[in-house]
């Protein structure tokens, strides 16, 4: 079962993608409905993020934003982040029990979004 899953990469691992984390306010049309630049955006993530195996129970999660507009508010990206995440890997987020974000000036065109993923006993 081990060598199954040496092609994951390990949940303690920072992973990096390049991809500018999207507002809450792009994300929904009213109260219900998924913007299509949420959509887009959602489904670019999908594919980026790579397999990996998420630790069962208690989880701390650590998230950087590198935005170009300082003033972007940190926490607009963290929730579509976290509900991508959610997607992806299969775990429910009442199981986040600490939660880390911090955002990083950049250039624009450089912006990104990392994370990962702890084990809390």
């Amino acid at each position: 079962m081990e060598k199954e899953l040496d092609f994951l990469i390990k949940p303690k691992q920072v992973t990096k993608i390049n991809l500018k984390p999207l507002s809450v306010n792009k994300c929904w049309q009213g109260k219900r409905f998924k913007t299509p630049e949420y959509k887009a955006y959602e489904a670019s993530a999908l594919f980026l993020l790579p397999r990996m195996a998420i630790p069962p129970g208690k989880l701390k999660i650590i998230l950087e934003f590198g935005i170009s507009n300082i003033c972007s508010d940190i926490d607009n990206p963290v929730k579509p982040i976290l509900d991508i995440l959610q997607k992806k890997y299969w775990f429910n987020d009442y199981n986040i029990w600490e939660l880390d974000s911090k955002k990083i000036k950049v250039k624009k065109g450089e912006e990104y979004f990392s994370f990962q993923f702890i084990s809390i006993v």
